[in-house]
């Protein structure tokens, strides 16, 4: 296999850096990679204090505030995660759906610039400044791959029902980042793989409203929807670069 068909499944995962590392599913990708790979450094930034100290289950975990607002901050961080060597992997784990009194529209009468300035600024801005400090510090020399959570609900051909017009449209024009960033990084980094991740309905605090509705069996704890993803990651090739896939594996439809 030459180095640009490689998947991380065939590389020495070194360096992972989650950003949202105390959300619940940032929070379980830590978990998951600690015990996944236990050779690698892993750096965890978050805008909050986190909940749990991984630094007590592993001496490999180191964990910084960030500032998705403040470009500069993102940019340190970016510099610090990348100081002893490039990154193997890269999850962005930030996003919100619903906040305080802002919820997903039901019809365009719900609509409001407050809700879509807001999860535009979560959803997709965020997400691409992210992407632009951090996917220059990706490995050249092997597979590595920036992945950022998305949404199936962002699929155009695939929304049948409608509604949530913010918080479609934000995955939506994430999607279309990830799709260029793909095409941009190939030129100058042919072993990287830029997507985005689906994660399936997680039990936390993002679906809790809407659980009701989740059909038995579909709806997963964060721990398992992270080792999901991490199956998915670990057999990627830079081939599927700028695709949007869902924890099973399965490539969404633009």
């Amino acid at each position: 296999m030459s180095t640009f068909e490689e998947t991380l499944k065939a590389v020495n995962i070194k360096k992972v850096v989650i950003l949202g590392c105390s959300g619940a599913i940032g929070n379980a990708l830590v978990e998951a990679l600690i015990s996944r790979f236990p050779e690698a450094s892993i750096y965890g930034f978050s805008r909050t204090s986190h909940s749990h100290s991984f630094s007590e289950k592993s001496d490999r975990y180191q964990e910084a505030r960030i500032e998705y607002e403040d470009e500069e901050s993102i940019a340190k961080c970016a510099a610090l995660a990348a100081e002893t060597g490039p990154l193997d992997l890269v999850i962005v784990a930030t996003g919100i759906l619903h906040q305080g009194g802002l919820m997903p529209e039901k019809s365009l009468k719900d609509l409001s610039a407050e809700k879509m300035t807001a999860l535009y600024q979560a959803n997709c801005i965020t997400p691409t400044l992210l992407a632009k400090h951090f996917i220059p510090q990706l490995s050249k020399k092997s597979a590595s791959v920036f992945a950022a959570l998305s949404a199936r609900v962002g699929s155009i051909s695939d929304n049948a029902l409608g509604g949530w017009y913010a918080y479609r449209a934000s995955k939506s024009a994430l999607n279309m980042v990830i799709k260029n960033a793909g095409i941009e990084t190939a030129r100058r980094n042919k072993s990287a793989v830029i997507v985005g991740l689906h994660p399936g309905t997680v039990d936390s605090d993002l679906s809790k409203p809407f659980q009701a509705n989740v059909p038995a069996g579909k709806l997963f704890r964060p721990l398992d929807s992270a080792n999901y993803l991490l199956d998915t990651l670990l057999e990627l090739t830079p081939s599927q670069t700028g695709k949007c896939f869902a924890w099973d594996g399965q490539e969404i439809a633009p």
